[in-house]
């Protein structure tokens, strides 16, 4: 069995044999796995370079297009900023039904599998034992698939759509008793089971192909059925590459939503010049911090960093849980869930709607994100996934990450809705800076520098893990799905996603946000129709492997049953020699 990619040996080019001896002779397990045999060696098309293992031409590909994207948004600001602001109005316009109906069939997809034989494959092995415990496990594919984005938009988007000021869903009045349940509903719609679908197919792809067929750990690999050994040529190039942007803008969105959030953060308690300069200043200092963290590796540095997440996450939560009333929290979570119930299909229908500034603002904006994000998260997790059954590894990737959500939003956007309604403080104006949402609320309860500086640290140190965990997945889809690439290459990867998100945010100036989400949904878009040609290429996998077990169990079986009557026969045999003859 080959070693699991979140340790420090690379993945076979071809699937260790599971079959020995007489087993690999049978004539219909010899069929099914030449299937997947190939004469690709993992790393046969890098350069070696000054000590660097750089996969061609896909790194330099890569890099090329992301340094003269800098380029031209540092010599032609106001060129960048007008161009960007018009791919995203013609995509929202033209493709807004393509993302939520791949939103949907994403969903469809995965809890399918999970219902489906195919749920008791286990990633690795039948013998394939899980590298980290169940809450390390949790921990990181949490802090990886949230992070900064949970903190950023738990009071600001559940308050806009209740108050009115970032447009309401589905037209429902603003400041009704509907608007709140829409509100909380919606915001758990953004935050529920469909991008943990779309993270979770993506990662089951990676991990599936790679620990049981023993491919490259890199995107290329997951269309094998479909395309062959042209996955090795330019099909598979163009597939990396566009991860690779994908997942660049993805995380430079997360980073500019961060640096604005700590940024406002900083502002309020210690009086920091606002603006441009400090969010910048934010990128560069966590930016040198998650180098650090990168240069430790997935144990010394994401495992710690997501563990001390999660449990600042959860004082935050609890303190804030206590400080508010406690009956007043769990009324919220319920409404929230009930909200989510009841307004998933209407919002998940992409016919006949008339609510565009809500359906494009925000979203297509969401799924576009998740979207571009699934490459980074989906190989992330796949790392540290080995040994999970398909059946535990999506039922755990739909539920329990969507029941902590809701407990989070249910809790912090619930008490933002009730302050906006009391009107206290300046929610009760509705959203004017998504950024301070947090700290407004936080603002009116006890102990409120404390638990801002709290929440400041714990945006900081998801922006820390975010950029570390990317860096590690853009670093191996560039090195052709080594996991051990020289270090330097990593450094490279984390300057330039702290780079694009100051770039994103500079060419924002006063529309920061939408500058931001134009990064994320540019590169989303033809990266939607690469994962669902993935769904179509696992579904493949997963069928060729569940008939290659039955073939096993079959073969098995049949030996099991020939050693029984052969033993039997003998002893029969023994018997009748040692009878008395008559």
């Amino acid at each position: 069995m080959s070693s699991p990619p979140s340790q420090t040996s690379d993945v076979a080019s071809n699937p260790p044999s599971a079959l020995d001896g007489a087993l690999s002779e049978d004539p219909l397990i010899a069929e099914l796995e030449e299937v997947y045999e190939t004469d690709y060696e993992l790393g046969q098309d890098n350069i070696q370079w000054k000590g660097l293992d750089l996969h061609n031409p896909v790194f330099v590909i890569s890099a090329s297009l992301i340094l003269l994207f800098v380029a031209w948004a540092l010599v032609f600001p106001a060129v960048a900023s007008e161009s960007l602001g018009s791919i995203r109005g013609a995509i929202l316009n033209g493709f807004d039904w393509l993302f939520l109906t791949a939103g949907n069939l994403f969903v469809l997809f995965a809890v399918a599998l999970i219902f489906s034989p195919v749920g008791k494959i286990r990633l690795g092995g039948d013998e394939a034992k899980p590298d980290f415990s169940n809450m390390s496990w949790f921990a990181m594919l949490f802090a990886a698939g949230m992070g900064i984005g949970l903190v950023f938009w738990s009071v600001a988007e559940p308050v806009g759509y209740f108050t009115g000021s970032s447009a309401t869903p589905l037209d429902v009045g603003a400041l009704s008793v509907e608007a709140r349940s829409a509100a909380l509903g919606t915001t758990m719609y953004h935050w529920g089971v469909h991008p943990w679908a779309i993270y979770g197919i993506v990662a089951l792809a990676l991990a599936f192909f790679s620990y049981n067929k023993g491919l490259p750990l890199t995107l290329r690999s997951s269309f094998y059925p479909l395309l062959g050994d042209r996955v090795w040529g330019w099909p598979g190039h163009l597939i990396d590459i566009m991860a690779v942007l994908a997942t660049i803008f993805g995380l430079a969105t997360s980073l500019g939503f961060g640096a604005q959030q700590a940024t406002s953060g900083l502002v309020l308690l210690f009086d920091f010049p606002p603006g441009l300069r400090t969010q910048i200043l934010i990128i560069a200092g966590v930016t040198l911090v998650a180098l650090a963290s990168v240069l430790r590796g997935i144990d010394g540095g994401v495992k710690v960093l997501s563990n001390i997440n999660m449990l600042m996450a959860l004082a935050l939560l609890v303190f804030v849980m206590v400080a508010a009333s406690s009956l007043a929290v769990v009324q919220n979570i319920g409404a929230t869930a009930a909200g989510y119930l009841s307004y998933v299909l209407p919002l998940s229908n992409p016919i006949g709607r008339d609510d565009d500034a809500f359906y494009h603002g925000w979203t297509i904006f969401f799924w576009a994100w998740w979207i571009s994000w699934s490459p980074f998260v989906g190989m992330f997790i796949a790392r540290v996934s080995y040994g999970r059954t398909i059946r535990e590894f999506l039922s755990v990737m739909l539920l329990v990450p969507v029941l902590v959500t809701m407990i989070w939003m249910g809790t912090f956007g619930g008490i933002g809705i009730d302050q906006a309604t009391a009107g206290i403080g300046e929610l009760a104006g509705g959203i004017q800076d998504s950024s301070l949402a947090m700290f407004q609320m936080l603002s009116h309860l006890p102990m409120a520098s404390i638990t801002s500086f709290l929440a400041i640290v714990l945006v900081l140190v998801f922006f820390i893990t975010s950029s570390d965990s990317g860096s590690l997945v853009i670093d191996s889809i560039t090195s052709g799905g080594k996991t051990n690439a020289p270090k330097m290459q990593r450094v490279f990867w984390v300057i330039t996603q702290g780079s694009i998100a100051a770039v994103l945010l500079g060419l924002g100036g006063s529309t920061a946000l939408g500058a931001l989400q134009a990064g994320a949904i540019s590169t989303a878009l033809p990266f939607t129709v690469v994962l669902l040609l993935m769904c179509v290429s696992l579904a493949m996998g997963l069928s060729h492997e569940r008939k290659l077990l039955a073939a096993i169990e079959q073969y098995e079986e049949g030996e099991e049953a020939a050693e029984w009557t052969e033993r039997s026969g003998g002893v029969q045999a023994s018997q009748a020699s040692q009878a008395p003859h008559k």
